[in-house]
């Protein structure tokens, strides 16, 4: 299997077929929490990039939309809520998963429903069940795996 790029989507090739990489956005101000992530997806067959906060992974989300966002929700400049409203209002179709620590409310995670998150995540994480939301949300409703001949 060979990994490379091709303009703004990176690809794969197995068995002569070429096979895009589904992307990822994470937007994590603790740095273990997003090498843990990088560490788990990448080893998955993602692509990963990452935001130390709300504001960056907004802008990244901007000038390179991923096929989908893990943010936290308590966040310097722009907290996980915050981050999840401005993709929607400009990213309608954007997939976000929202992950809470275990000080969160329930309530947060409602809202964060309502604001358009497709899956909520309470940390600390199982990442065998974190892994089934990615896929879910990338392989399952998104349109991957996208090949060319």
């Amino acid at each position: 299997m060979h990994f490379f790029n091709l303009g703004m989507l990176s690809w794969h090739e197995q068995a002569g077929v070429l096979f895009a990489m589904a992307t990822i956005l994470i937007i994590d101000d603790e740095a273990s929490i997003r090498l843990l992530l990088r560490s788990v997806l990448e080893a998955a067959g993602y692509e990963v990039t990452e935001a130390i906060n709300g504001r960056q992974g907004v802008e990244l989300y901007r000038h390179r939309p991923t096929d989908l966002v893990i943010t936290d929700i308590r966040m310097p400049e722009l907290d996980g809520l915050e981050v999840l409203l401005a993709l929607m209002r400009e990213f309608i179709h954007a997939k976000v998963i929202v992950m809470s620590g275990v000080g969160e409310q329930e309530r947060t995670l409602r809202v964060a429903k309502l604001l358009g998150a497709r899956q909520t995540i309470r940390k600390p994480f199982v990442i065998p069940l974190l892994l089934d939301a990615v896929r879910y949300e990338v392989d399952i409703s998104g349109s991957f795996p996208r090949c060319c001949p």
